[in-house]
C-alpha cells in the first residue's frame, strides 16, 4: 500500500464532499501526517480516486498497525480513524452556527448535520450496510426487520488484550451519552469520539443536545440527550420536551424508552430520547376505538390497531396535550386490574409506566402513549409483558422504543442460523440449532405445498416477522382478544 496515495485520496474525497475547501488541503494533510508519524509527503496524484472514506480509513489504520504506531486492537483502530476524520470537522461552535443559519428551514439544518455525521464516519455507514433489512406485511401493517450485523466482532486475542489494557478506574465520560463524549479521543473500553459533534438547544429551559446514532437503524436516527447526567424519567417535563422538540422540528418524530427495567431501553442512567425522519408501522396504524377525556374535551383520543396497548391523543394545544398525557400517566402508574393480571406495585416497587412517542401530522400534535408493565412471575421470569420463552430463539431482548414502533432489531447469530433453517425445510444437510427445530417443523407442516429453494428465504423471513409480532403481543398489557380489550376499556373508563 502506498500510504501517501491513500492519504491524498482521502484529502480529495473530503474536498469533493465539501468537508473542507481546497485552501485547507495542506493544513489537513500535515495534521494527518503527524497522526501517522510521516515526516514527508511523496505523492502528486492518487492512483484510485473512487474509494469511499471508510475504506480509505481502513487502509490508513492498517498502515499504522504495520508500522507499530498503534496495536492491532479494534479500539485503537477506532481512535486513530476518529482522530483522522476530526481533522476535517468544524469546531462545535462553528457547526452550531452553520446549523442554525440553515434552521430557517428545519429540514435543511438536520439534513446538513446528518450528512456531515455520515461523511465524517461518525455514523458507521460501511458497517451498517452489512445489516439485513426487510419489510414483512402483517395484519398490523408492514413491520421492519433488521438482523444487526453492524457491530464488529472481536476475536479472543483482542478481547484478552482489551481486558488487560482497560482501566476501570476512569469514570469520564460518565456514560456513552454524556456531552463530554464530544471530541473525546476514546480509550480501551470506551468508544472513540474525536469526530463526534452535537447541536445545542434549549428544551424546557435547560440545555439539551442533538446527535445521531453511530449505528442508525432508520433514516436520520437521532438521539436527544440532557446536558445533566441523570436517570431516565417519564414525567410531565418529559412530555413538555417531546412536544417542544417536534414543534421545532416538525419533520421528525421523537419518543422515549420507558423509565423502568425490562420495559426500558439499554441506557437508563442518562435522560434521553430517540427520534428521526421515518414513518414506522405504528404511526400508520388506524384508530380503533375513539373516546373523550372529560377533563380535556378538545383533545381527540383513541386506541389504535396495534399489538401493544396504545392511547393516541391529537390536538392543536400543546399545553393541554402535556396535561392530558401527564394525567393518563398518573392514572396508569397507580392502576391495577387483578382480572387482567395488572398490578401497579409489588410492595413499594412500581411496575407501570409509559413509552411516549410524539409527532406532527396534518398540522396537529399527535401523542402515542404505550402502556407498559415490568412485573415478573415464576412462569415468565424475564417479564410477564416481555417476549415469552417461545419466541426467545428469535427475540429475547427488551422491547424498547424502536421495537414498540414496529422495527425488530434481531441478533447477528440469525444470519447463519436462518440459513440452516432454510436447509432443514428443504430437507438438505444442515446444522440447525436445537432451539429452532420445533419452529421449523411447524413451518414445514404449514407450508407442505409450494416450498422451493427460490421461495424458502421469503418463507423464513415472513415467519421471523411473525415471531417478532408475537413478541410485541406478549409485551402488550391488554391482549388482542375480547377479555383483553374489555379490560382496556375499563382503564379508559377510569380516565
Amino acid at each position: 500500500m502506498d500510504v501517501y496515495s491513500v492519504l491524498q485520496q482521502l484529502l480529495r474525497k473530503a474536498i469533493s464532499i465539501e468537508m473542507i475547501s481546497s485552501e485547507d488541503e495542506v493544513y489537513a494533510r500535515n495534521q494527518i501526517m503527524s497522526l501517522l508519524a510521516l515526516n514527508e509527503f511523496r505523492c502528486d496524484e492518487p492512483s484510485e480516486p473512487n474509494k469511499d472514506i471508510p475504506d480509505l480509513l481502513d487502509e490508513l489504520t492498517d498502515y499504522a498497525v504495520g508500522k507499530g504506531i498503534i496495536d492491532d486492537l479494534l479500539d485503537e483502530r477506532e481512535i486513530l480513524s476518529s482522530q483522522i476524520m476530526n481533522v476535517f470537522m468544524p469546531r462545535p461552535s462553528d457547526l452550531n452556527q452553520i446549523f442554525y443559519e440553515k434552521y430557517e428551514e428545519p429540514e435543511n439544518a438536520t439534513s446538513y448535520f446528518y450528512e456531515l455525521s455520515r461523511n465524517s464516519n461518525y455514523i458507521q455507514t460501511k458497517r451498517i450496510s452489512k445489516n439485513i433489512n426487510y419489510k414483512a406485511d402483517t395484519k398490523y401493517g408492514e413491520l421492519d426487520i433488521t438482523i444487526n450485523l453492524s457491530k464488529p466482532e472481536k476475536d479472543p486475542r483482542q478481547i484478552a488484550k482489551e481486558r488487560e489494557k482497560k482501566d476501570l478506574s476512569i469514570n469520564y465520560p460518565k456514560c456513552l451519552l454524556c456531552v463530554e463524549n464530544e471530541g473525546y479521543a476514546g480509550r480501551i473500553g470506551h468508544p472513540a469520539r474525536s469526530n463526534h459533534r452535537m447541536i445545542r438547544m434549549d428544551l424546557g429551559g435547560e440545555p439539551w443536545f442533538l446527535q445521531y446514532s453511530p449505528y442508525v437503524y432508520y433514516n436520520e436516527h437521532c438521539i436527544l440527550l440532557a446536558g445533566e447526567h441523570r436517570d431516565m424519567v417519564i414525567n410531565r417535563e418529559a412530555f413538555e420536551r417531546l412536544l417542544e422538540f417536534v414543534e421545532k422540528f416538525p419533520h421528525y418524530f421523537i419518543g422515549s424508552n420507558a423509565d423502568l427495567p425490562i420495559v426500558g431501553g439499554s441506557i437508563l442512567v442518562h435522560d434521553h430520547y430517540q427520534g428521526g425522519n421515518y414513518h414506522f408501522a405504528m404511526a400508520k396504524a388506524r384508530d380503533e376505538y375513539s373516546f373523550t377525556l372529560d377533563s380535556f374535551p378538545t383533545i381527540k383520543a383513541s386506541t389504535i390497531k396495534w399489538p401493544m396497548s396504545v392511547i393516541r391523543l391529537r390536538g392543536l394545544d400543546k399545553e393541554k396535550l402535556v396535561a392530558a398525557s401527564d394525567y393518563i400517566l398518573g392514572k396508569w402508574k397507580n392502576y391495577s386490574d387483578r382480572e387482567a393480571n395488572i398490578f401497579a406495585y409489588s410492595g413499594e416497587t412500581r411496575h407501570n409506566t409509559i413509552t411516549p412517542i410524539v409527532r406532527m401530522r396534518n398540522g396537529e400534535f399527535e401523542v402515542d402513549l404505550v402502556l407498559r408493565n415490568n412485573r415478573t412471575s415464576d412462569e415468565h421470569p424475564m417479564g410477564i409483558f416481555h417476549p415469552h420463552a417461545d419466541v426467545h430463539h428469535i427475540k429475547k431482548e427488551n422491547i424498547g422504543l424502536i421495537e414498540v414502533m414496529g422495527l425488530a432489531v434481531l441478533p447477528a447469530r440469525l444470519k447463519t442460523e436462518l440459513a440452516e433453517v432454510e436447509k432443514f425445510l428443504l430437507e438438505e444437510p444442515n446444522q440447525i440449532e436445537e432451539y429452532h427445530v420445533s419452529w421449523a417443523e411447524d413451518i414445514k407442516a404449514r407450508s407442505s405445498t409450494g416450498i422451493s429453494g427460490k421461495s424458502m428465504q421469503e418463507i423464513v423471513r415472513k415467519e421471523v416477522a411473525l415471531k417478532f409480532l408475537k413478541a410485541l403481543e406478549d409485551a402488550g398489557v391488554y391482549k388482542r382478544n375480547g377479555d383483553g380489550q374489555a379490560a382496556f376499556r375499563r382503564f379508559l373508563d377510569s380516565l
